[in-house]
């Protein structure tokens, strides 16, 4: 069993905070990395919905929005 089998278990991804997120609550995203797949959500509503998308589309993101 891999990371991506137990995606739905929050002990199974390790969330990364924005390091534009403030301590007052603000706007943040959190990202969690898993073998084939990235995961973001909204840090002040950690039980929502989650997107999911392959890592290359990830990547694919990054890219587009460092040039912007």
């Amino acid at each position: 069993m891999n990371r991506d089998d137990i995606v739905g278990s929050e002990a199974a991804l390790c969330w990364i905070k924005s390091s534009y997120s403030d301590n007052a609550g603000g706007e943040c995203v959190e990202v969690a990395t898993a073998t084939s797949s990235v995961h973001v959500r909204d840090s002040k509503a950690p039980a929502g919905p989650q997107l999911t998308v392959s890592r290359g589309s990830w990547t694919d993101f990054l890219q587009y929005a460092t040039t912007v």
